[in-house]
């Protein structure tokens, strides 16, 4: 969720900097082309006033005339700007350089003609520092109300680009620090905003899990997530007492039930011994009444290994799989199966050795029950990724894609295979002894026919 608020946010500040930055950038470029324009105004004035009575037939016109071109000669010298004084039919009265004549086209032409009508020419386009432009600036001599002579300057641009490209990368640096700061904000609200849900998705992820009682601190973040943290609280305290009710019913109806049931299966006995040898319908009642104890059995197994914590160690997980296989060698045997075991001779892993026993007696004996005569059922012990894992695949009928889905549901058994003994309860008690440390269980298919069951424990200690 971070690594899509993060880019919003970063987008939408850029934005607004961008926003900002471009209008500031236009206005610096401005800014430093109107303080050149008004400095080449003030220059023009200052000629003019010198050229105004440099034409009169007067003592003194030609060292005036003199002075104002020297005047020019320094000025360009100096600061490298071309000016020059022109008659209105563009004789020079004087210029700087000598050589450089007023253009017949261009801003040039245009700024003349409007400073012969008594006017300063206007501000000339904007040159930015990409454009290798000149600015130039007209001002009219005027003497007794008539225009008499323009004076022209033609200024370079380089000194003014550079300028104005330097305020532009010190915006663009302010700008670029802008953003990093924000950017650096904008981490830390997201980290602030999304903690409790992170703290929410790793809580939620533990009572999936199955542990039941995690829970969220509700200190930190914005009211609202707060507010849903308790919120979430609330609902796994209320889904906590309900699965310990269901639980607490479970072992309690199991348990209640085996007495009557005990008191039942001994008067059907008793029964039993006033009717003749052999009647079938004491013997289907007497095997009913076996199962439904063995029902009630797993139901209290069942109960019992969702409530039990586990008691984790540091295993052998290979030395635990040998030592169950030994002990199923014997049934396998009058059975007609082959019962082996392949893999590392040693692997280790986190787990309760008693929940573990009994989740790997529960495969193994299911196994043993659906394998035919004269096939194999193999157990192998080694390491996947982080796990350490038991694997027990035989060679009976298997289950289809549908049946894998549901395997290992309570009182769950394929339609297939309803004549085997069995509650359908033996898989959901191994699952829940595994959960309850970290471990896993998971079905596929054994090809070329039969079902693979693995069993998983963590090798790393579990969070549990």
């Amino acid at each position: 969720m971070r690594t899509r608020l993060l880019p919003l946010l970063i987008i939408l500040m850029s934005a607004v900097l961008l926003a900002l930055g471009f209008p500031l950038a236009v206005r610096e470029a401005a800014a430093e082309q109107q303080r050149v324009v008004i400095d080449r105004i003030d220059d023009t004035a200052r000629f003019g006033a010198l050229a105004q009575f440099v034409d009169e037939p007067v003592r003194g016109a030609e060292e005036r005339q003199r002075i104002l071109q020297t005047e020019l000669e320094a000025y360009e010298s100096v600061y490298g700007i071309r000016v020059g004084v022109f008659y209105r039919d563009d004789r020079a009265l004087a210029k700087a350089p000598t050589s450089w004549a007023l253009p017949t086209e261009g801003e040039g032409r245009e700024a003349f003609a409007e400073a012969l009508l008594g006017r300063r020419s206007h501000d000339p386009p904007q040159v930015w520092p990409w454009q290798n432009g000149r600015i130039v600036v007209a001002s009219p001599v005027v003497r007794d109300g008539d225009v008499i002579a323009v004076v022209v300057t033609d200024s370079p641009t380089g000194d003014m680009r550079s300028r104005t490209l330097r305020g532009w990368l010190l915006i663009a640096l302010g700008e670029a620090v802008a953003l990093l700061v924000a950017v650096g904000a904008a981490f830390r609200l997201t980290g602030w905003v999304l903690l409790p849900v992170r703290v929410l998705d790793a809580a939620a992820h533990d009572i999936a899990s199955g542990r039941m009682r995690s829970r969220v601190v509700t200190s930190g973040g914005p009211s609202e997530l707060r507010r849903l943290a308790r919120s979430f609280n609330e609902m796994a305290d209320n889904v906590e007492d309900v699965l310990e009710q269901q639980r607490a019913f479970v072992a309690d109806a199991s348990h209640q039930l085996r007495n009557p049931l005990a008191a039942l299966l001994l008067r059907i006995e008793l029964l039993a011994l006033e009717l003749p040898e052999g009647n079938e319908e004491i013997a289907s009642v007497r095997t009913e009444g076996k199962r439904l104890a063995q029902v009630l059995d797993d139901l209290l197994d069942l109960a019992l290994a969702e409530h039990t914590e586990a008691d984790l160690q540091l295993t052998d997980i290979a030395a635990l799989a040998a030592e169950r296989v030994a002990s199923w060698r014997p049934l396998a045997e009058e059975r007609g199966v082959r019962l082996t075991l392949d893999g590392v001779s040693a692997v280790t892993g986190w787990a309760d050795p008693i929940a573990l026993s009994s989740a790997l007696d529960a495969v193994i004996d299911n196994a043993l029950k659906f394998t035919p005569e004269g096939q194999e059922v193999r157990v192998t012990a080694g390491s996947d990724g982080e796990g350490a894992t038991v694997a027990v695949a035989d060679r009976g009928p298997g289950l289809t894609e549908q049946e894998l889905e549901r395997v290992g549901d309570r009182f769950w058994r394929s339609g297939r295979h309803q004549n085997v003994k069995g509650s359908g309860l033996g898989l959901s008690i191994s699952r829940a002894l595994l959960a309850a440390g970290g471990g896993s269980i998971r079905y596929e298919t054994h090809e070329p026919h039969g079902l693979r069951v693995t069993v998983t424990v963590p090798r790393n200690t579990p969070q549990v």
